[in-house]
């Protein structure tokens, strides 16, 4: 099988997650601008989040324009990772509802880990079957953008407790990462 009919499924996917994510956003009651203040913290997760579904997208992209094949595994992964990412629209909404409490910050940077390991998930299911040699394979060798997101989600889920600020700072850190499509595979693909 291909990887063009995968990746259009996951792009359909990606795009419904949105579009969940901004139906959480109610229409205030009366005009005044006063109106709009309570959504400011539901506002504010929504871009985060929003920012995260585009980044996993564009990454998504690029990682499916170094794939000539897939497997079995690979479509497992590649699901485990739309399971993940399709919690987001509750954990942003829980999290948004609830003016960033401790425990809804933890829950979404555990959630925004388990991305994190989908798609690492994903990336090593492919290069798997691809080989170490592939374009893939070679592309990926450096991971330090990897683990130094794993690290700041893992220090941002555990400084919620005390400091949800602290947190979210952590995880837009991150977002700021991988804000720029990772280039790794774009070279590789021009060699």
């Amino acid at each position: 099988m291909t990887s063009n009919r995968l990746e259009a499924f996951s792009d359909g996917v990606l795009a419904i997650i949105i579009t969940i994510m901004v139906l959480e956003l109610k229409v205030p009651q009366g005009f005044e601008l006063a109106a709009l203040k309570p959504l400011i913290p539901k506002f504010i997760s929504y871009l985060l989040s929003f920012i995260y579904i585009g980044i996993y997208w564009n990454n998504h992209h690029h990682l499916f324009h170094a794939i000539k094949k897939i497997d079995g595994k690979v479509l497992w992964a590649n699901l485990f990772l739309l399971f993940v990412l399709s919690l987001i629209p509750f954990t942003t909404a829980w999290m948004g509802e609830n003016d960033f409490q401790k425990n809804t910050v933890m829950v979404y940077g555990f959630n925004l880990l388990l991305c994190a390991f989908g798609f690492n998930l994903l990336e090593k299911a492919s290069i798997k079957n691809e080989g170490e040699d592939s374009v893939l394979g070679k592309a990926l060798g450096n991971r330090k953008k990897e683990y130094t997101s794993i690290f700041l989600y893992v220090f941002g889920i555990g400084v919620a407790y005390f400091s949800p600020v602290v947190s979210l700072a952590c995880f837009v850190v991150v977002a700021l990462i991988w804000i720029i499509p990772d280039k790794r595979i774009e070279r590789k693909l021009k060699e």
